[in-house]
């Protein structure tokens, strides 16, 4: 095993005597999963900011993603959100080319999104076929970016050993293979049979794939370590493959970014005993095709928020401010609200109410959508005064504006179909537009198609205020700004990763990558 301890014993190539890198060598490294869940994107934005803030300027990378968790580009360009979280953690820029297949699922098809845009839609048969001829797109796109950056770190998607799928898959180790870029497997051991997971994903794979992978990577490990290490030494013999390191179980505090649906689970509003510490309750209402979850992640980090993601209208009874996020599929999931007696539950509450992008246009009269669902004129939930019709082309751009009443700043960005129409009063206004619609009787109810609303921290600790007002509940903001506390976590999560693993090795590892634009490619 390469090493497990607290320090690291070999120097990056090309480091001064203080191991950091001014310019750094080219490489690329892919972190690919035993599993989904795994810890990919975690440990890829751990590399992120580990290798940043050596001075190595490093870019993130996922050939194809698949979430309705996205983030806007400031060209405009559509990517997931791991990668706006990792590049972040990297200290770079986000860009069209970190990302260049998104895919969006909806029912029975997906949004396919090449290089930040919209281009089709498909369904999982006829998607193979789609992912051969977009092969070439996520070969100059990596290509590119390694251009440009002198490492590059590769995530990679679910588990690596769906031999159901190799033939098409676009962000594993084929990928890895046509790149000549190594590949360490991160394999979960939280949830036991962790070294069947390492032994059996290498195991599957086709010999010229099993010898991308460089190294195992064991994650979310609770206890001592050293209790592994005949099992390490018993694996490492059967396949070759060394242990490079065993990363600690990081505790239960939320993440902030998360994309995978397996990491967002809904629950109950705590009852009113707990109410001690956190007395302003969030609810947040998690339908089935709920996207762009991280516009609430801000409330994380106040001290007097208990955020909870609920499915149960008797969860709304104890809320103070209710939120509808944003929608993959608006028209089926304000059908859901219905069936879910949410909506009932909405329509009696006292608490305050935010939609943001889905949430606002179901908050609305009626929404017309023959594009997305094809449903044509729904009703709408009827407490905003806004009609939405879904049209092209589809809105996609980072925003800025501020409130009508107090002038805050707010900043975030839109990805919308739907057209708001408002008769009435607007609450912001966005890039010189007025935008969004308010009541403030017989509740306080807001809409809006900015997502991302609640980074800007002004706007969220004075819209907290006023709630905490209105309903008698105590509340001080957060000494820590938004942008302070994802700072903060990236730095944690690379403290984390090198305490536990080599980084020069690893640095070393991904130097040998072939450079860019001369690996075998895709056959």
């Amino acid at each position: 095993m390469a090493n497990t301890g607290s320090h690291q014993t070999s120097e990056p190539a090309g480091a001064d005597s203080g191991g950091h890198l001014a310019a750094g060598p080219s490489g690329a490294l892919m972190v690919a999963g035993a599993t989904s869940g795994a810890g990919k994107s975690t440990v890829a934005a751990a590399l992120c900011r580990s290798f940043a803030r050596k001075g190595l300027r490093v870019a993130p990378f996922k050939a194809q993603n698949m979430s309705n968790h996205s983030a806007v580009t400031p060209d405009g360009g559509e990517v997931g959100r791991s990668q706006a979280v990792q590049a972040h953690a990297a200290r770079v820029e986000l860009d069209r080319r970190m990302n260049p297949i998104l895919l969006k699922p909806s029912r029975n098809a997906s949004h396919v999104v090449v290089l930040g845009d919209d281009v089709a839609t498909t369904n999982a048969a006829d998607y193979g076929d789609v992912a051969k001829r977009l092969r070439s797109t996520v070969l100059k796109a990596l290509d590119s970016l390694r251009g440009d950056y002198p490492i590059v770190i590769a995530e990679g998607a679910g588990g690596v050993a769906e031999i159901n799928l190799l033939d098409r898959d676009l962000v594993n180790l084929p990928l890895a293979a046509a790149a000549g870029i190594p590949a360490i497997l991160v394999v979960d051991i939280d949830r036991g049979g962790a070294f069947a997971a390492a032994h059996g994903t290498l195991d599957l794979l086709p010999d010229h794939l099993r010898k991308q992978v460089v190294g195992i990577l064991f994650n979310s490990f609770r206890g001592d370590s050293s209790l592994l290490d005949d099992g390490i030494a018993d694996l490492e013999l059967r396949d070759g493959v060394p242990v490079l390191g065993v990363l600690p179980h990081l505790g239960d505090e939320p993440m902030l970014g998360v994309e995978d649906s397996l990491d967002m689970h809904a629950g109950r509003m705590p009852g009113a005993g707990s109410r001690t510490g956190k007395p302003v309750r969030v609810a947040a209402v998690r339908y089935p095709s709920l996207s762009n979850p991280s516009d609430l992640d801000p409330l994380l980090i106040e001290p007097d928020v208990e955020l909870s993601w609920v499915e149960r209208p008797d969860d709304l009874a104890r809320a103070d401010l209710i939120v509808l996020p944003g929608s993959r599929a608006t028209v089926n999931d304000l059908a859901w609200l219905r069936t879910s007696g949410i909506a009932d539950a909405l329509n009696s509450t006292d608490a305050w109410i935010v939609g943001i992008c889905g949430g606002y246009q179901m908050l609305g009269k009626r929404i017309d959508d023959d594009l997305e669902s094809g449903e044509g004129t729904v009703d709408g939930l009827g407490l905003l005064p806004a009609h939405t019709v879904f049209t092209e082309p589809k809105t996609v751009r980072r925003s800025t504006g501020h409130t009508h009443d107090t002038g805050v700043g707010v900043s975030g960005y839109q990805i919308r179909w739907g057209r708001p129409q408002v008769s009435g009063g607007s609450w912001l206004q966005v890039d010189g537009e007025e935008e969004g619609a308010a009541v403030t009787r017989p509740t306080p109810t807001y809409g809006t198609s900015l997502h991302g609303l609640f980074d800007s921290d002004g706007f969220r600790q004075d819209f907290l205020t006023q709630v905490a007002l209105d309903r008698k509940r105590d509340f001080t903001p957060s000494a820590t700004t938004y942008a302070a506390a994802l700072d903060g976590q990236a730095d944690r999560l690379a403290d984390w990763i090198e305490a536990e693993v080599d980084m020069g090795h690893l640095l070393n590892m991904a130097t040998s990558a072939t450079p860019a634009g001369d690996g075998p490619g895709w056959h």
